[in-house]
């Protein structure tokens, strides 16, 4: 269905119709706001508000299908409520000043192999490591990566829901990315393609949730 179908059975009062939109992206949404958070309960809550919100609002207030789509609607919703609670608590760290100039780099596309049990433990932990990395990047950075590597946005799907242009999507993922790698090698002690790894396993990470 369109944005329009769904908005047109939602506001007509159609519970059947909103229970399965709500089941069809709620997965998405909570998959989100976990990352973010990094807690389920939080994540839970978020979700349900999330589409509380969005049967309250069934009228025609709150999204403009002029200005982006209803699942950008959503994100952003889910957005602006994990941000509040995270800055109510003071767990939501400001963006330092960006570098300029900042490009960013296509990650190469990581292909799988064959492992043994020992080697797809030694990945999960990795896996799992990253996710808690996540979580330590100032928030303009984290919104970045959670959304183009982990929910495997589009620049243009992310710029939607950050409310910025695909050239701040960009140098945020970017700045994001050598963050993460930064703070990998801390505990490595490698140097070998620092970035590339990272985004491999980030792109792992999104994938085995």
């Amino acid at each position: 269905m369109t944005d329009e179908q769904w908005l047109a059975a939602i506001r007509a009062g159609d519970d059947e119709a909103f229970l399965t939109f709500y089941r069809q992206y709620q997965g998405g949404i909570y998959r989100f706001l976990l990352r973010m958070s990094g807690e389920d309960s939080l994540a839970q809550d978020l979700t349900q508000e999330v589409f509380l919100i969005l049967w309250q609002a069934r009228d025609g207030t709150g999204f403009d299908g002029t200005r982006g789509t209803l699942i950008g609607y959503l994100y952003g919703v889910a957005r602006h409520l994990v941000r509040r609670r995270m800055e109510r608590e003071g767990r939501w760290v400001p963006l330092p000043e960006e570098p300029g100039g900042a490009e960013h780099l296509d990650p190469p596309v990581g292909m799988e192999s064959m492992e043994d049990p020992l080697d797809r433990l030694t990945r999960e932990e990795a896996v799992a490591r990253l996710r808690q990395l996540v979580l330590t990047l100032p928030g303009h950075y984290r919104e970045a990566v959670v959304l183009c590597d982990l929910q495997e946005m589009s620049y243009q799907q992310a710029a939607e829901v950050l409310g910025c242009s695909v050239g701040t999507v960009r140098s945020r993922l970017h700045r994001g990315r050598s963050l993460l790698a930064e703070r990998w090698l801390r505990g490595e002690r490698t140097a070998a393609e620092p970035v590339e790894v990272v985004v491999d396993g980030l792109r792992r990470a999104g994938k085995r949730e």
